[in-house]
């Protein structure tokens, strides 16, 4: 019976329906919501700039192919009413926090683990 036990919390499952991750992902989950975290925080901030001076160059048009300046100056840059960048400082805000949540030996259950991969490919 106690090595039932063992295998499910090793194998990451326990009877509850929850489920845990490799401290591997979840360092990924750190890493990676961290890096998107600045971006969005970069890209807000060139974003607030714009709309206080329209002639301002984001950082993110490296030359006249690669320019993001005309796209923040759309209306689908602000679907929601706000620009878009800021859904991005709340996610990827949350996507750190489920990282750190799962190295402190955090679970989740299988509804959760769907909401994040969901979030994360509309996003």
């Amino acid at each position: 019976m106690a090595k039932a036990a063992v295998d499910e919390v090793a194998s990451g499952r326990d009877g509850g329906g929850t489920i845990g991750a490799s401290r591997a992902f979840s360092w990924l989950l750190v890493i990676t919501g961290a890096a998107g975290l600045l971006a969005s925080w970069v890209i807000t901030i060139d974003k607030i700039k714009l709309l206080e001076d329209p002639n301002f160059t984001p950082g993110c048009s490296l030359n006249p192919i690669v320019s993001c300046g005309n796209i923040m100056k759309s209306e689908q840059a602000a679907v929601f009413g706000f620009p878009n960048p800021m859904l991005g400082l709340v996610t990827y805000a949350m996507v750190i926090a489920i990282g750190v949540g799962l190295l402190a030996g955090a679970r989740y259950r299988r509804w959760y683990w769907l909401g994040l991969n969901a979030g994360t490919l509309f996003g």
